[in-house]
């Protein structure tokens, strides 16, 4: 079966946010085409100056970053996904789809996939790799997919490692923007009474209950909506957590102390430094203060509360 290459043109001061977002999608590799430090980057690396005349003719402000899709996977929701993230983040970009010929990379790129452990208590395994030791953590199985959330990205996994500290038998977390559903299924492996899930994308919701399923977490303990956060939740939550960009952040952040019970947590990731202040700005404007800070490669993970 042939696979789908997709190529995202993009300004080259954009990329490596954009190689970010698109990391999102296909976490286990991208190819990037930029060329605007080609002579440095030539040198650096093979300590020559002598340069092919066509890379020299290459646009230096442009790059292109490469991803393929399995022929499980709907380009169309990648490519949603995509532009959806880089309208977000002002990147302007033009996205176009090739076919292209099957070369195992349906068994290749599960070799950049490993058991891996998240914080004090998880271990992450992708379904295909049995050989294993768990040493004592709790296994969290996943197939990782187009719906984002492996446990590999830094936003995922500094949601994880923040989740673990706020969960108790009696917790009942929502999950907005749930994705693959790692966030929701991991507060149900760590102890959480009850987990929920809400995601606008309908293939993400489907890997999101697959993913639950595959973990023994079905209706009533884990419950997934395909909607808006307003549209199809409802009740209290002692943690709220959103793994998503900071331009859905702000938006939904005017309304998600409706769904907090005193004292909750709100556990926001997916944030790129640049936008730290506009997301600062809103938690003041609607009433949340900052308890907690965390950042990785750039992005950042607040745990907020509700002024009293």
């Amino acid at each position: 079966m042939d696979w789908t290459e997709v190529k995202i043109h993009i300004d080259s001061k954009d990329v490596e946010t954009a190689g970010n977002i698109a990391q999102m999608v296909v976490p286990y590799g991208i190819y990037i085409e930029d060329y605007s430090d080609l002579e440095q980057a030539a040198w650096e690396i093979a300590h020559i100056d002598l340069i092919d005349e066509d890379l020299l003719k290459k646009d230096r402000n442009k790059a292109t970053i490469h991803i393929y899709i399995s022929p499980e996977e709907s380009p169309a929701e990648a490519v949603a996904f995509l532009s959806e993230r880089y309208n977000a983040e002002g990147i302007k970009h033009e996205i176009d789809l090739s076919v292209c010929r099957n070369q195992d990379w349906e068994n290749n790129w599960k070799e950049y996939f490993k058991p891996m452990p998240v914080g004090k208590k998880l271990l992450i395994r992708p379904v295909w790799d049995n050989d294993y030791d768990p040493q004592g953590r709790t296994v969290l199985d996943i197939e990782p997919g187009l719906a984002f959330g492996s446990g590999g990205h830094d936003t995922t996994r500094l949601c994880l490692e923040t989740l673990e500290n706020h969960i108790t038998p009696d917790t009942e977390l929502l999950d907005i923007g749930c994705g693959s559903g790692i966030l929701g299924i991991a507060g149900l492996l760590l102890g959480a009474k009850s987990a929920t899930g809400v995601d606008i994308d309908e293939l993400a919701v489907k890997t999101a209950r697959e993913n639950g399923e595959m973990n023994g977490f079905t209706e009533p303990k884990y419950t997934v909506f395909q909607g808006n956060l307003t549209d199809k939740v409802s009740g209290k939550y002692d943690v709220v957590v959103a793994n998503i960009v900071a331009d859905i952040i702000v938006m939904f952040t005017k309304d998600v102390g409706k769904f907090l019970k005193d004292d909750g947590i709100y556990i926001t990731s997916g944030i790129i430094d640049t936008r730290e202040q506009d997301v600062l700005d809103a938690f003041k404007k609607y009433g949340f203060e900052v308890v907690g800070r965390h950042e990785s490669c750039g992005w950042l993970c607040f745990e907020t509360r509700l002024k009293k």
